[in-house]
């Protein structure tokens, strides 16, 4: 699911320019209602004469504000392949020196370069959105009286041109634009915000389909209100760009072949960033789709820092294959020890075990073990009979979880480094964000010198909207499927087969575990409390999966956003998120940061080095943190499914 924002500015009082204007605002208004309410955007900044502050500072449409709109907006791209960034723009518009100028509200007409803003900044702002769909919309006369005008627009027109940017503009040049008293709008707007709504046959689902529409439209509208001819044009580039569907909602099969047919050519001529966009909006509107997902796949394969894709949501919405059924993997045995303890937290049984596992070979010597985790059912949450229970684990039900594999530790300061060097996908990361400082590398070994164990804490302070960042990074540099894992999969892996509060036993101590050992839990005893993380793996004791650190050390981001009770849960382990279809490959592809809401808590589970032990059961689960929190107790550790574009 795209993530759509937009710009939209309307200027009826132009201080200097004695022209003002009577529905430039109002334009602006209706558009900026229009894709709120009706297209579903997140956000749209709205620029007018009296418009509401945005996060406290003055929305009028001023030279000073607007460019400071521009410069923190666009500091850094944040949308990605498939994101929409639309701009809208009623007003006067002006040519200086041969550039296009938007004038603001305190422009002056003999001083346009020093008090409009050029549309080429505009265009070039806009394009660092990161958004493979940008959209210019000018409603502003193009007609100058200077002598040596050629209309507003021909200098915008050739920037659009190399920049992709499609552009409708209200008029042709040496036309007015006009408004409709009668209609208390401009013309331009007016046929605009009329042909998006349209449903059904004839619908303007398509760039190609608005922009004929909007050449008659216009003109008729303009005829029966006795008004000068006024012809809207469109720029497209290239004219493959004209099949771009911007309505998904309103798009015939019809409209999906024909983008499947111009992503296939783009692909034959070799332009892999135009094929990729194209093949993302096929997926927007057909997420099963077989043919985009196996383009998108020869893509990356051709093209190792392609344009910005949403990254995958849920490692259990492969589908009924397991990994080693869709992908063959060079699985390597592993042994550790597995310790039972009995209910006043002492060794009451050891055991060797051993697993499956993959290596990561992420780069620079930095490796990740991702440890098999067996398909299987088990009892999710908590009886009321347990120490500590909550209303929120239950009701208890079983749940059936697919194969996956899952991290051996969470991840680690090391890794995250690692990753953090790799191409920007969605957002920057901090490649050392942590608080508590891993071990520095080892000197070099005197002759004799036995290597010591080097063990790395995990990596903290980190948001729930990095550790997906940091997952997509890794997904498009490996080619395979990394994500965070759903609450489900969590605690089926921290429970591996046990049915006691820890998979430990009844209680645990602090050899076993980090965690606040001032506090104790059913007869267990008091123990150290460290007030900081520890390396991971550190404890050198798993659970039977072969997964260490599960109960302590940091708290672990989940995918799935905080729900009250388990009423109505998901009985497949799949991401519980009522936004979310049941396609199941439509939840993997999809971006999880459009398809859940920004500002809902999500869910964090394992407890770490500074809560009670109470807090470190199997089923016990933490919501008092938002997605875009990073605080010293929190980390993650991933899961993937390798298999997913193998298996189409």
């Amino acid at each position: 699911m795209a993530r759509n924002f937009a710009i939209a500015i309307g200027i009826n009082g132009y201080e200097h320019l004695g022209q003002p204007l009577k529905y430039a605002k109002r334009d602006a208004e209706l558009m900026r209602d229009f894709l709120l309410n009706e297209m579903k955007f997140e956000e749209v900044f709205l620029y007018t004469d009296d418009s509401p502050p945005i996060q406290g500072a003055s929305s009028r449409p001023s030279r000073p504000n607007l460019l400071g709109l521009f410069n923190n907006l666009f500091k850094e791209p944040f949308l990605g392949a498939g994101d929409n960034f639309w701009f809208f723009f009623s007003g006067h518009g002006e040519i200086y020196d041969g550039q296009d100028y938007l004038m603001t509200c305190d422009a002056y007409p003999s001083l346009v370069q020093d008090t409009a803003i050029s549309t080429n900044y505009v265009t070039q702002r806009l394009r660092r959105c990161g958004a493979d769909n940008v959209i210019l919309m000018l409603d502003a006369c193009r007609n100058s009286n200077r002598k040596s005008a050629q209309g507003v627009g021909k200098e915008t027109s050739e920037v659009v041109r190399q920049t992709g940017i499609i552009s409708l503009f209200s008029c042709s040049p040496y036309e007015y634009s006009y408004e409709i008293d009668e209609l208390q709008q401009g013309a331009f707007t007016y046929a605009l915000v009329e042909s998006l709504r349209i449903q059904g046959e004839g619908n303007c689902a398509t760039v190609e389909r608005l922009n004929n529409r909007l050449r008659y439209r216009v003109t008729e509208i303009n005829q029966r209100y006795q008004k000068r001819r006024q012809t809207p044009y469109t720029i497209v580039e290239p004219a493959s760009k004209y099949h771009l569907i911007l309505l998904e909602k309103q798009a015939t099969d019809q409209d999906v072949l024909t983008l499947i047919s111009d992503a296939q050519e783009a692909e034959i001529e070799n332009d892999l960033q135009l094929a990729e966009q194209l093949w993302t909006r096929v997926l927007a509107v057909s997420p099963a789709n077989s043919k985009a997902l196996a383009g998108l796949r020869r893509i990356w394969q051709k093209h190792p820092t392609p344009t910005p894709q949403p990254p995958p949501v849920n490692g259990d919405n492969l589908g009924s294959k397991s990994p080693t059924e869709t992908e063959t993997l060079q699985l390597k045995m592993f042994q550790f020890d597995v310790v039972t303890l009995d209910k006043t937290g002492k060794e009451r049984e050891r055991k060797r075990n051993s697993a499956e596992f993959f290596l990561e070979n992420i780069g620079n010597g930095v490796t990740l073990d991702m440890v098999k985790i067996p398909a299987g059912e088990f009892l999710m949450g908590s009886p009321e009979s347990e120490e500590a229970s909550r209303d929120n684990e239950r009701p208890q039900h079983r749940v059936r979880v697919d194969s996956f594999f899952m991290g051996k530790y969470p991840v680690t300061q090391a890794q995250w480094k690692a990753v953090a060097s790799l191409p920007t996908l969605h957002r920057d990361l901090d490649p050392d964000p942590s608080n508590f400082k891993g071990d520095p590398p080892q000197p070099p070994l005197k002759s004799g010198e036995k290597a010591k164990t080097r063990w790395d804490r995990p990596v903290e302070r980190v948001s729930w909207y990095d550790a997906v960042e940091f997952c997509a990074r890794l997904s498009k540099h490996t080619g395979k499927s990394y994500c965070l894992p759903s609450e489900a999969q969590w605690e089926y892996a921290c429970r591996a087969g046990t049915t006691t509060p820890f998979h430990f036993g009844e209680t645990i101590s602090t050899d076993v575990a980090n965690y606040d050992g001032n506090s104790t839990y059913g007869s267990g005893s008091k123990g150290v409390y460290r007030q900081e993380t520890t390396p991971v793996g550190s404890f050198q004791v798993a659970n039977n999966f072969g997964l260490f650190d599960m109960h302590g050390n940091v708290w672990e981001w989940c995918v799935d956003p905080w729900h009250n009770n388990y009423e109505g849960a998901p009985a497949d382990g799949s991401v519980w998120d009522e936004n979310i279809n049941d396609n199941r490959y439509k939840n993997y592809i999809d971006n999880l940061v459009n398809l859940l809401n920004m500002d809902s808590d999500v869910v964090l589970r394992g407890c770490s080095w500074n809560y009670n032990l109470a807090y470190c059961r199997s089923a016990y689960r933490y919501s008092d943190l938002r997605r875009d929190y990073f605080v010293t107790f929190v980390g993650f550790r991933v899961l993937c499914v390798p298999g997913l574009f193998s298996a189409l």
